[in-house]
């Protein structure tokens, strides 16, 4: 599985691209550490791909995180968390143990994107089909929070807060 890759029993394939217009829309950010090694835009000033493991590296400013798909999508949102600067892009799967822990303990806000994506391929055409399934925008800090809500992507925004313990 590539990094950034999404993948469908569909498809037959594991790479797709972020749409650049969310890119633009968010932008900029100073890494990618799931950047696909074959990509027709740049998502950040620095790219990490699946040859440099971006989980066992050193993060630095605002991250741009498309994660795998699978089953690590846990542990790329618990690295973006304890970066405290950054906004993921993910599906909404909001059931899941991994969405409980990672999301709804620890994000700052979520964006939850009207209609369904269309993700492009590595040449950069866009997909035909929709992705198959909601996207959320997760956001981990004040300013990603921030960028969230200016409106730039259409969705729902929705702030999370806590009670001091």
């Amino acid at each position: 599985m590539s990094m950034g890759g999404h993948q469908s029993a569909r498809s037959l394939k594991e790479e797709w691209l972020t749409p650049p217009e969310i890119i633009r829309a968010l932008g900029p950010f100073d890494l990618d550490p799931c950047a696909p090694v074959v990509r027709p835009w740049d998502t950040a000033a620095s790219h990490y791909t699946i040859r440099d493991d971006g989980l066992k590296l050193p993060w630095r400013g605002r991250v741009w995180l498309n994660p795998p798909y699978n089953t690590k999508a846990g542990q790329w949102l618990s690295r973006l968390a304890d970066h405290e600067d950054g906004i993921a892009l993910i599906f909404a799967r909001t059931e899941t143990s991994w969405f409980f822990s990672e999301v709804w303990q620890k994000a700052s806000a979520l964006l939850f994107i009207e209609g369904r994506l269309h993700f492009h391929h590595v040449d950069g055409t866009r997909a035909r089909a929709n992705s198959g399934a909601p996207s959320v925008l997760v956001a981990y800090g004040a300013g990603a929070a921030k960028i969230l809500s200016s409106g730039l992507v259409r969705g729902h925004y929705v702030p999370l807060c806590w009670e001091a313990e």
